[in-house]
């Protein structure tokens, strides 16, 4: 009898075998397939600019802006990363809880009075008590919104949530439509953001890249600690991984999705921030936009991955400064999603995204 087993048994071995070697073939050609479509831009356009005026100065400024918007991009794109890493809803209103940290900043500016004509100091503790009052205010309403709009339908069918999302995506943009009217609004411009801070060659970075790529550092920095080494956050990433696991260990998951909402609402906050005074304009439509581009980068890194969120804002705010310098901004949305196809084709779960705890 084992004569006879063991050579089907080895047939069956080598079968597995040969397509687990396919597999890992066709996973390695889609890996460097993604790789080629990512670079693509960025190493066209050097290699054109080697060849055809002899310096990489534009691409320099061109790589400067893109990772200034998309420093922004990934701090709005967490919201959604943490959220979806949770409970597995997209929050489509999370871009116009970002414009209502945009607004209340601007608000708070008046307030306090400040001006461009400010000391250093005064303007800086300004603009830093300025992020907390505007994040405070985002994470209080993105608590508000899940306790309101999502938990009363946790265990409802899944496209209850995302319609619910959506329509709470409109009722902020005429909050914000109320607010300040229907025509983007002018923002002073405190820090002098178009004003250059430091060249490098023929590379200008200005004081609104400064801002926004360094403001957004120590936030990153303290969420991934949050995340990694505290009580509340290893519960947020055993919620995230199996919920009903995480009750039987006496987490209380509803809590724990309640800060989720908290930190994502003050991420958009502090994102809302940096935009106007990086923009220095504000619009009741920009949460639209922003949430949109937001959620693209948290798709194009990996919905659910903290580091696919950071990759993927900048990754989206490159192609973007690209495509405005380079093709034109008529066609950068295009691009843009022309990006995300290809990415989700070649690698569906995104640059460092793993198949959610539903996936089949």
């Amino acid at each position: 009898m084992s004569a006879v087993a063991t050579p089907a048994l080895d047939d069956e071995a080598g079968a597995l075998e040969r397509v687990g070697l396919r597999l890992r073939v066709i996973d390695r050609l889609r890996n460097y397939s993604l790789l080629a479509v990512l670079l693509a831009l960025p190493v066209y356009y050097t290699v054109h600019d080697l060849v055809v005026t002899g310096s990489l100065s534009r691409i320099g400024n061109n790589l400067v802006d893109g990772l200034s918007n998309g420093a922004i991009w990934a701090l709005i794109a967490l919201g959604y990363t943490l959220v979806y890493g949770i409970i597995e809803l997209i929050n489509f209103a999370h871009g116009d809880v970002s414009m209502i940290g945009a607004f209340t900043a601007v608000g708070f500016f008046g307030t306090l009075g400040l001006s461009a004509g400010m000391g250093v100091v005064g303007l800086v503790l300004g603009i830093l008590l300025t992020l907390v009052v505007a994040s405070l205010a985002t994470g209080a309403l993105g608590v508000l919104i899940e306790r309101v709009a999502y938990r009363p339908l946790r265990n409802a069918p899944r496209f209850a949530p995302v319609l619910t999302a959506v329509g709470m995506s409109f009722i902020l943009q005429n909050v914000g439509l109320l607010w300040l009217g229907p025509t983007p609004v002018s923002v002073p411009d405190l820090i002098g953001s178009a004003t250059p801070l430091i060249h490098l060659g023929g590379v200008v970075i200005s004081r609104g890249d400064t801002l926004a790529l360094l403001l957004p550092i120590p936030l990153l920095l303290a969420l991934s600690y949050f995340v990694e080494r505290t009580r509340l956050g290893r519960a947020m990433r055993a919620s995230a991984q199996n919920p009903e696991a995480a009750r039987l260990m006496g987490i209380n998951v509803d809590s724990t999705i309640m800060v989720t909402f908290l930190i994502g609402g003050a991420l958009a906050g502090a994102g809302g921030l940096i935009y106007a005074l990086y923009q220095t304009t504000v619009w009741y439509f920009q949460g639209f936009t922003t949430g949109l581009i937001a959620f693209t980068a948290a798709i194009v890194g990996g919905i659910g991955s903290l580091k696919g969120a950071v990759v993927g804002g900048l990754l989206i705010g490159v192609i973007q400064a690209l495509s405005d310098n380079r093709i034109g901004s008529d066609w950068t949305v295009v691009v843009v999603f022309a990006y995300l196809i290809a990415v989700i084709v070649l690698k569906p779960d995104g640059l460092f995204g793993e198949r959610g705890r539903n996936a089949g």
